[in-house]
Protein backbone atom coordinates (compact mmCIF):
# COMPACT_ATOMS: atom_id res chain seq x y z
CA UNK A 1 0.00 0.00 0.00
CA UNK A 2 1.38 3.41 -0.92
CA UNK A 3 2.02 6.08 1.68
CA UNK A 4 -0.44 8.96 1.78
CA UNK A 5 1.11 12.42 1.56
CA UNK A 6 -1.02 15.50 2.11
CA UNK A 7 0.75 18.31 0.28
CA UNK A 8 -0.23 21.76 1.54
CA UNK A 9 0.46 24.55 -0.94
CA UNK A 10 0.36 28.12 0.37
CA UNK A 11 0.49 31.59 -1.17
CA UNK A 12 4.13 31.97 -2.10
CA UNK A 13 5.72 32.78 -5.45
CA UNK A 14 7.32 29.32 -5.06
CA UNK A 15 3.90 27.63 -5.27
CA UNK A 16 4.64 26.56 -8.85
CA UNK A 17 7.48 24.37 -7.53
CA UNK A 18 4.97 22.38 -5.50
CA UNK A 19 3.63 20.94 -8.76
CA UNK A 20 7.02 19.32 -9.28
CA UNK A 21 6.88 18.02 -5.70
CA UNK A 22 3.48 16.43 -6.37
CA UNK A 23 4.78 14.88 -9.58
CA UNK A 24 7.97 13.48 -8.08
CA UNK A 25 6.24 12.07 -5.01
CA UNK A 26 3.56 10.44 -7.16
CA UNK A 27 6.20 8.92 -9.46
CA UNK A 28 7.96 7.56 -6.38
CA UNK A 29 4.81 5.68 -5.36
CA UNK A 30 3.15 8.09 -2.92
CA UNK A 31 -0.58 8.73 -2.88
CA UNK A 32 -0.50 12.55 -2.99
CA UNK A 33 -3.48 14.67 -1.96
CA UNK A 34 -3.06 18.40 -2.46
CA UNK A 35 -4.67 21.11 -0.37
CA UNK A 36 -4.32 24.66 -1.67
CA UNK A 37 -4.92 27.74 0.43
CA UNK A 38 -6.90 30.66 -1.03
CA UNK A 39 -3.65 32.59 -1.38
CA UNK A 40 -2.00 29.71 -3.25
CA UNK A 41 -4.80 29.93 -5.83
CA UNK A 42 -3.54 33.43 -6.69
CA UNK A 43 -0.24 31.93 -7.87
CA UNK A 44 -1.21 28.62 -9.52
CA UNK A 45 -4.39 26.75 -10.39
CA UNK A 46 -5.41 23.30 -9.09
CA UNK A 47 -5.24 21.74 -12.59
CA UNK A 48 -1.53 20.78 -12.55
CA UNK A 49 -1.85 19.29 -9.07
CA UNK A 50 -4.93 17.25 -9.97
CA UNK A 51 -3.26 15.95 -13.13
CA UNK A 52 0.11 15.18 -11.54
CA UNK A 53 -1.24 13.65 -8.31
CA UNK A 54 -4.17 11.89 -9.99
CA UNK A 55 -6.37 13.01 -7.09
CA UNK A 56 -8.88 15.79 -6.56
CA UNK A 57 -7.45 19.01 -5.12
CA UNK A 58 -8.97 20.51 -1.98
CA UNK A 59 -9.32 24.29 -2.21
CA UNK A 60 -12.10 24.97 0.26
CA UNK A 61 -12.92 23.71 3.73
CA UNK A 62 -16.58 23.35 2.78
CA UNK A 63 -16.30 21.52 -0.52
CA UNK A 64 -18.96 18.89 -0.95
CA UNK A 65 -17.83 15.40 -0.18
CA UNK A 66 -19.09 12.16 -1.60
CA UNK A 67 -19.36 10.55 1.83
CA UNK A 68 -20.51 11.70 5.24
CA UNK A 69 -17.06 12.47 6.69
CA UNK A 70 -15.54 15.90 5.93
CA UNK A 71 -12.62 15.62 3.52
CA UNK A 72 -10.23 17.44 5.85
CA UNK A 73 -10.90 14.90 8.61
CA UNK A 74 -10.47 11.98 6.23
CA UNK A 75 -7.14 13.36 5.03
CA UNK A 76 -6.01 14.06 8.60
CA UNK A 77 -6.93 10.52 9.67
CA UNK A 78 -5.26 8.79 6.72
CA UNK A 79 -2.13 10.90 6.19
CA UNK A 80 1.30 9.40 6.74
CA UNK A 81 2.95 12.76 6.08
CA UNK A 82 1.78 16.35 6.01
CA UNK A 83 4.18 18.23 3.75
CA UNK A 84 3.67 21.98 3.53
CA UNK A 85 5.65 23.41 0.63
CA UNK A 86 5.95 26.26 0.18
CA UNK A 87 5.05 27.40 3.67
CA UNK A 88 4.52 31.12 4.17
CA UNK A 89 5.15 33.05 7.38
CA UNK A 90 1.37 33.42 7.68
CA UNK A 91 0.76 29.68 7.50
CA UNK A 92 3.56 28.93 9.96
CA UNK A 93 2.05 31.47 12.39
CA UNK A 94 -1.45 30.00 12.06
CA UNK A 95 -0.14 26.49 12.69
CA UNK A 96 1.87 27.65 15.72
CA UNK A 97 -1.22 29.32 17.16
CA UNK A 98 -3.46 26.34 16.42
CA UNK A 99 -5.80 28.35 14.20
CA UNK A 100 -7.98 26.25 11.92
CA UNK A 101 -9.92 28.39 9.46
CA UNK A 102 -9.16 26.63 6.18
CA UNK A 103 -8.74 23.06 4.96
CA UNK A 104 -4.96 22.99 5.40
CA UNK A 105 -4.91 24.31 8.95
CA UNK A 106 -7.81 22.00 9.90
CA UNK A 107 -5.89 18.98 8.60
CA UNK A 108 -2.82 20.09 10.55
CA UNK A 109 -4.81 20.47 13.76
CA UNK A 110 -6.68 17.16 13.33
CA UNK A 111 -3.66 15.22 12.04
CA UNK A 112 -3.34 11.71 13.39
CA UNK A 113 -0.48 11.44 15.91
CA UNK A 114 1.44 8.88 13.84
CA UNK A 115 1.79 11.24 10.86
CA UNK A 116 4.97 13.22 10.34
CA UNK A 117 5.03 16.93 9.48
CA UNK A 118 7.60 18.41 7.12
CA UNK A 119 7.54 22.15 6.45
CA UNK A 120 9.48 23.82 3.64
CA UNK A 121 9.35 27.60 4.12
CA UNK A 122 9.61 30.15 1.32
CA UNK A 123 9.38 33.87 2.04
CA UNK A 124 11.22 37.15 2.13
CA UNK A 125 14.38 36.90 4.23
CA UNK A 126 13.29 39.63 6.63
CA UNK A 127 10.08 37.72 7.26
CA UNK A 128 12.04 34.50 7.89
CA UNK A 129 14.42 36.25 10.30
CA UNK A 130 11.68 38.12 12.19
CA UNK A 131 11.51 37.11 15.88
CA UNK A 132 7.83 36.19 15.54
CA UNK A 133 8.57 33.73 12.71
CA UNK A 134 11.57 32.32 14.56
CA UNK A 135 9.42 31.76 17.66
CA UNK A 136 6.65 30.13 15.59
CA UNK A 137 9.19 27.77 14.01
CA UNK A 138 10.51 26.84 17.46
CA UNK A 139 6.97 26.21 18.68
CA UNK A 140 6.24 23.86 15.78
CA UNK A 141 9.58 22.08 16.14
CA UNK A 142 8.84 21.52 19.83
CA UNK A 143 5.60 19.83 18.75
CA UNK A 144 7.48 17.51 16.39
CA UNK A 145 7.33 19.32 13.06
CA UNK A 146 10.49 19.20 10.97
CA UNK A 147 11.65 22.09 8.81
CA UNK A 148 13.69 21.85 5.64
CA UNK A 149 15.13 25.15 4.49
CA UNK A 150 14.84 27.85 3.48
CA UNK A 151 18.03 28.33 1.50
CA UNK A 152 20.03 31.41 0.62
CA UNK A 153 20.03 33.02 -2.79
CA UNK A 154 18.32 35.64 -4.88
CA UNK A 155 14.75 36.04 -3.70
CA UNK A 156 11.83 36.88 -5.97
CA UNK A 157 11.44 40.21 -4.16
CA UNK A 158 14.86 41.26 -5.47
CA UNK A 159 16.77 40.78 -2.23
CA UNK A 160 19.68 38.43 -1.73
CA UNK A 161 19.37 36.31 1.40
CA UNK A 162 17.74 33.36 3.12
CA UNK A 163 14.16 32.59 2.16
CA UNK A 164 14.20 30.50 -1.01
CA UNK A 165 12.34 27.19 -1.10
CA UNK A 166 14.72 24.31 -0.50
CA UNK A 167 15.51 22.36 -3.72
CA UNK A 168 12.55 20.18 -4.71
CA UNK A 169 14.63 17.03 -5.12
CA UNK A 170 15.95 17.36 -1.56
CA UNK A 171 12.46 17.99 -0.17
CA UNK A 172 11.30 14.82 -1.93
CA UNK A 173 14.19 12.82 -0.52
CA UNK A 174 13.53 14.04 3.03
CA UNK A 175 9.80 13.33 2.68
CA UNK A 176 10.49 9.80 1.50
CA UNK A 177 12.94 9.25 4.38
CA UNK A 178 10.24 10.32 6.86
CA UNK A 179 7.85 7.80 5.31
CA UNK A 180 10.17 4.84 5.89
Amino acid sequence: MSKKVVLGVTGSIAAHKAADLASQLTRRGCDVHVIMTADALRFITPVPFQTLSRNPVVTDLYESESGWKPVHITLADEADLLLIAPATAHTIARLALGLANDALSCVALALNPQAKILIAPAMNGKMWQHPATRQNVQTLQARGAEFIGPEEGMLSCGYEGVGRLWPVEQIVERALALLE
